[in-house]
């Protein structure tokens, strides 16, 4: 792999001054966030790399579209706008707003799930499984068996593995799975694709039976263009028509606007299902807002509609994986272990291979994020055992990957940043024998991985 960056099809008009804290006051800060990069301080950090959800750089367009909302209560215009441009781009008649991706979870899962059902995916995410949980559900995971290889270089390795699914449904019977949630790409497993050809066979397999297919759509650009580049069948498609064909394969979207539309805060959950918009509808009522506004403002609803018809242009998606993919190769220099392929809205930091002294009950995930962060002021996020919480005996499930994720915001850092990323990660890289692990202070029971505390554990004997 060799690092390299294409140019940036965009200008900077506005900046944010942002500084780098000493290393010791950078251990003072860590400790005191009981060394979880959640619990820092926006002014601790140098560079943010926990997440893209809500930290992207807005266009012009979108900042102009600012002044034209409507904030009508009932009837809005600006909810116009932003319905039709959903129905536009993904294809589905019916939408319905919400404050963020966890709202559209909400209402979905309250809208479909009876106490006792199982709902397969490939591979879970936090906050949708905890609703689904919530709700009265068991989540089953049913993702190819290569997902779970950190170092496989399967182009798809978000694929559902439809023998799982069929034993599944075989197991349970179809009448308890109201859904199969397909995440699209799978963030846990390093942000890895389904293929086309693969969501055409799980509503294959699921319509019949009467199995809805929900698609997290959250980062479904990302998908489509690994779809234009990996599936022969669609060489040369544009991704705007990569994202149609893949909702056309679903019955529902549930979408966190927070990272694929570039805007701040939104959500929304599209279906062409119109018993299920009723459901939903009436349930935003109670939990978002009224179902034209979804506890968000006009303006909000009309960044939104100008995201989501900007995000499907070719040149934004490729420089956005090409800025992942130069991190990657600087990092591959450097003799760093993570998930490959690499994904497209972060890399993946390899914690088992990182710290391979370090066992599941020293949290190696957790630990690495808080070091990376004491050596160069960046902050990642864990996605491992700590991210996966406790089963219903109360002890922590079993994860086959420990990662960091290093997450890019959208058209928010150069390239000088991301250089300055790979040094950092590479001086925890050089002291990795001496690191030590975590162990938990204070220990939320839902989400914890938000809220927890941690403190080193025991340096490992030989250290």
């Amino acid at each position: 792999m060799t690092a390299s960056l294409i140019p940036e099809p965009y200008r900077i008009k506005s900046v944010e001054p942002i500084r780098l804290l000493e290393r010791g006051e950078r251990c003072r800060r860590l400790a005191a966030a009981g060394y979880n990069t959640f619990l820092l301080r926006s002014d601790d950090v140098y560079i943010d790399l926990l997440t893209d959800s809500g930290t992207n750089a807005m266009t012009d367009r979108q900042w102009a579209a600012l002044m034209m909302g409507d904030e009508a209560y009932a009837g809005s215009r600006s909810f116009e706008r932003f319905a039709g441009a959903v129905s536009e781009v993904y294809g589905y008649p019916f939408v319905v707003p919400t404050h963020q991706g966890r709202g559209a979870e909400n209402l979905l899962s309250k809208a479909l799930i009876t106490p006792g059902d199982t709902v397969p995916g490939n591979m879970y995410f936090t906050t949708t499984r905890v609703h689904q949980e919530l709700a009265g559900a068991r989540f089953e995971d049913v993702i190819v068996d290569e997902a779970h290889d950190p170092v496989s270089t399967a182009p798809f390795k978000g694929n559902v593995d439809l023998a799982k699914l069929a034993a599944l449904v075989e197991r349970v019977g179809a009448a308890k799975v109201p859904y199969v949630t397909v995440g699209c790409p799978v963030n846990l497993a390093g942000g890895q694709p389904v293929s086309l050809e693969n969501l055409r066979a799980v509503a294959g397999f699921c319509r019949p039976r009467k199995i809805m297919v929900v698609i997290d759509g959250a980062r479904a650009v990302e998908n489509a263009f690994f779809i234009s580049e990996r599936e022969a069948a669609c060489r040369g498609w544009s991704v705007r028509r990569i994202l149609r064909e893949m909702c056309a394969s679903a019955d529902t979207v549930c979408v966190s606007a927070k990272k694929d539309l570039y805007v701040n805060i939104g959500g929304f959950l599209a279906t062409r299902d119109a018993a299920l918009y009723e459901k939903a509808a009436e349930l935003c009522v109670v939990y978002e807002g009224l179902h034209t506004y979804g506890g968000l403002a006009g303006r909000d609803l009309e960044a939104m509609a100008v995201g989501a018809v900007e995000m499907v242009q070719d040149e934004w998606i490729a420089h956005r994986v090409a800025q992942v993919r130069y991190l990657a190769a600087r990092l591959e220099e450097a003799g760093i272990p993570f998930v490959r392929p690499v994904g497209g809205h972060g890399v993946f930091l390899d914690a088992n291979a990182f710290l391979p002294h370090l066992g599941p009950e020293d949290l190696p995930a957790q630990a690495l994020a808080a070091w990376i962060y004491e050596d160069c002021g960046v902050r990642g996020m864990e996605r491992g055992v700590v991210s996966a919480g406790r089963d219903e005996e109360g002890r922590n499930r079993a994860v086959s990957l420990e990662l960091v994720r290093l997450t890019l915001p959208r058209r928010v850092y150069t390239q000088t940043h991301l250089d300055f990323v790979a040094d950092g990660v590479a001086k925890t890289w050089a002291r990795r024998a001496s690191l030590p692990g975590l162990r938990f202070a204070h220990e939320p029971k839902l989400l914890r991985f938000f809220q927890a505390r941690f403190e080193p554990a025991p340096v490992p004997a030989g250290i």
